[in-house]
């Protein structure tokens, strides 16, 4: 894990990134600018940030297309097709509502969040390309590239693990905060 935690440090320090992701997230901000739109794709519907809920879908699919691709055999091969293209498709409402979350990020968080967001899209074209080859026939290059892409998958989720649990990117800081109770100001005055 020391591995992954130094590639995280090295990935904040990527200030060469700060251009692009300044740019990048002043237009995602402007595409989710209408209030319906920020609220459904921050989760404000459910009470409840919508990102880490929809990571699970493209994740939990793709980890089992590397299972059946890996230990299936012929017969899972319909199975494992089926759920590469449904990572797939769950895939761009969950980058929708992250792009949502990290538009709201700034400096070393912004730059981590770029940074997983390019490894899921790579991941993204990686399944896109293994669905072409497996439909063409192609099934031993359409595994290799699933598998790659489950790699680049991973690594995002890392990346993605971090912002929630160490930078607390869309995280309520004051959920387990008590409001003030009610002060009786009558009771006080005799």
């Amino acid at each position: 894990m020391k591995q992954l935690d130094s590639v995280e440090k090295a990935v904040e320090q990527f200030d060469f990134l700060d251009g692009i992701a300044s740019s990048l997230a002043k237009a995602v901000g402007k595409a989710v600018d209408p209030r319906p739109v920020r609220n459904l794709l921050s989760g404000t519907v459910i009470g409840h940030p919508l990102h880490p809920v929809l990571t699970d879908l493209p994740i939990g699919a793709w980890t089992m297309a590397a299972l059946l691709d890996l230990a299936g055999g012929r017969s899972s091969e319909p199975a494992t097709d089926l759920l590469v293209i449904a990572g797939i498709a769950t895939a761009v409402p969950t980058a929708a509502a992250g792009l949502n979350d990290w538009s709201d990020t700034e400096g070393k968080t912004q730059r981590t969040g770029i940074v997983h967001g390019l490894a899921n899209s790579a991941a993204l074209c990686f399944y896109l390309s293994s669905t072409i080859a497996r439909r063409s026939g192609q099934r031993g290059l359409g595994k290799a590239l699933g598998l790659a892409g489950f790699g680049l998958v991973t690594f995002g989720g890392y990346l993605g693990g971090h912002l929630t649990y160490a930078d607390a990117v869309n995280v309520n800081k004051t959920a387990d905060r008590r409001r003030p109770r009610k002060v009786d100001l009558r009771a006080r005055r005799r």
